[in-house]
């Protein structure tokens, strides 16, 4: 019950973290300073990635790289946070996931040490059973061998079968 209902705990909240990464985007787009720096941020990120894709063709990384445009490097640096922002919320979600399946595994793990716990001290208590029946036997073959069987069986006031047949 509780596995479904964390799936759909989880989708709700990348869901939702779509509409604000469309609003972060707008805010960033309108403040000055931010909006400078997201520009700053675009065009780094043009530069690099323009970089990767000349070394990966094969063509010269030393020509000077015209910068972008204002605006598209706003739109550039707007999606780039809104997608960094829901990767982030993705991230998180499969973080709460590793960790709750880990705590779930602790708890099962936890139950299974107990149950061998317990069973080692069934062992213990057996076999200190064992050991007071076997004293017992020992005893009693000490007694048959001293007294003969029939001594053992018919003996009077320490618990032979003639004393039990009297109790009853």
């Amino acid at each position: 019950m509780i596995l479904p209902l964390a799936k759909l705990g989880t989708l709700t909240l990348k869901m939702m973290a779509k509409p604000v990464a469309i609003r972060l985007k707008t805010e960033a787009s309108r403040h000055p300073k931010f909006r400078q720096f997201i520009i700053n941020l675009a065009q780094a990120n043009h530069r690099i990635s323009t970089n990767i894709q000349r070394r990966l063709y094969g063509h010269s990384t030393q020509v000077e790289i015209r910068p972008l445009n204002e605006e598209k490097a706003v739109q550039d640096a707007a999606d780039l946070i809104g997608e960094l922002f829901v990767f982030s919320v993705a991230g998180a979600v499969v973080v709460f996931e590793v960790q709750r399946s880990a705590r779930s595994e602790n708890r099962k793990e936890e139950a299974r040490k107990k149950e061998v716990e317990e069973l080692k001290q069934k062992e213990d208590q057996l076999a200190l059973e064992i050991d007071t029946l076997k004293l017992r036997l020992s005893h009693l073959e000490r007694l048959a061998n001293s007294q003969g069987l029939s001594g053992v069986l018919f003996r009077r006031g320490n618990g032979g079968v003639a004393d039990q047949d009297k109790a009853s």
